[in-house]
């Protein structure tokens, strides 16, 4: 069937007319698709909720056990029906529990990916290509000056600075889903096996993380304790609590940002970040690129980033493409995706 009569923008997500369900949608509705826990894609209200159980998991922390009327935990690779259409959950690679919905009807079927990385994180399965007819893919990073370094590089300057001032706490901003829990595995994966001391509000999706068989090491309240003991050590935060009077707690601290956008001057500049981290959990340029050429849909649809930039980019590799131009999608932390393109760290 055509593709635009399976799954169509609409004022509250992509919509799928046929099996009555929308992904990802932005408003409360009636049945949803959750491709992952990170609140612009995974809101509480919806009548039914279907994603992974790690999602399911990820939204009762953050909203309650009654986020939702209904909830169906679907497995990666499990296939399900909703009004006869086909719907299956693969790996995304974005943060735990993160999935690209598959969704098949009368001979077509549209892979809608979510947000995605395709680089290893030890705290998620890896990105599983899906061969479709349509592929709508996220474009937060859709611009060639936007490639990312490296992970284990990013982490080993954190190393570095603990080295080189041994008297200074290192206050690392990172959102508290996914990109916390991924610049601490790659700590302990480096050898870094001291105690890292937690924000209030990474607690319990650390917990979370955990009971889902990911091994943080040993973690610590950073509450309660003096600069004095936390001279030296690490501390994760949410990037907001970075710049607010929580911080002023920690001794003579090096503020460090652990994000994609730290590519870009400005954003380092105007947060006062001292140690810039490049570590995205969205693909760069090159991994859309990349995935654009491996899968070769025939149609392309592009939401949420810098969408004009991959529309040509696909055009030119001769794949019908276009923008959805969806609303609603932002950064984790609200930020704006608009960037200064040309003003980069070198």
């Amino acid at each position: 069937m055509p593709a635009d009569k399976l799954l169509h923008p609409t004022p509250e997500g992509l919509y799928c007319p046929v099996g009555d369900f929308y992904v990802d949608p932005v408003r409360p509705v009636d049945r949803a698709v959750i491709t992952h826990g990170h609140a612009d894609h995974a809101r509480a209200g919806h009548g039914a909720v279907l994603a992974t159980p790690e999602t399911l998991a990820i939204m009762a922390v953050r909203y309650g056990v009654d986020f939702t009327g209904t909830r169906q935990p679907v497995a990666y690779g499990e296939s399900t029906s909703v009004n006869g259409v086909d719907v299956k959950l693969v790996p995304a690679g974005h943060v735990l529990g993160s999935a690209q919905a598959v969704i098949e009807h009368q001979g077509t079927r549209i892979v809608v990916s979510g947000d995605y990385k395709r680089r290893r994180d030890p705290t998620c399965a890896r990105f599983e290509p899906v061969p479709c007819d349509v592929f709508v893919t996220e474009a937060t990073f859709a611009l060639p000056v936007f490639r990312h370094p490296p992970t284990e590089d990013e982490t080993a300057k954190l190393i570095a600075s603990l080295e080189r001032f041994p008297e200074r706490t290192h206050l690392v901003g990172a959102y508290a889903l996914g990109k916390a829990q991924r610049v601490i595995m790659h700590l302990r994966e480096q050898g870094y096996d001291r105690p890292i001391y937690l924000h209030g509000a990474m607690e319990k999706l650390c917990a979370l993380y955990k009971e889902f068989g990911v091994d943080l090491g040993d973690l610590l309240p950073a509450a309660g304790h003096s600069k004095e003991d936390l001279a030296g050590q690490i501390v994760v935060a949410p990037p907001s609590a970075t710049r607010d009077r929580w911080s002023r707690r920690f001794a003579d601290p090096v503020t460090a940002f652990a994000s994609g956008w730290m590519r870009v001057r400005a954003r380092a500049r105007q947060a006062a970040v001292e140690l810039p981290l490049i570590i995205s959990d969205h693909a760069d340029w090159d991994e859309l690129i990349s995935t654009i050429e491996e899968l070769s849909p025939q149609e392309l649809w592009v939401t949420h980033g810098r969408e004009d930039a991959l529309v040509h980019a696909a055009t030119q590799m001769g794949i019908a493409a276009k923008p959805l131009s969806l609303v609603g999608y932002d950064d984790e932390d609200g930020e704006s995706i608009e960037v200064a393109a040309a003003d980069t760290v070198s």
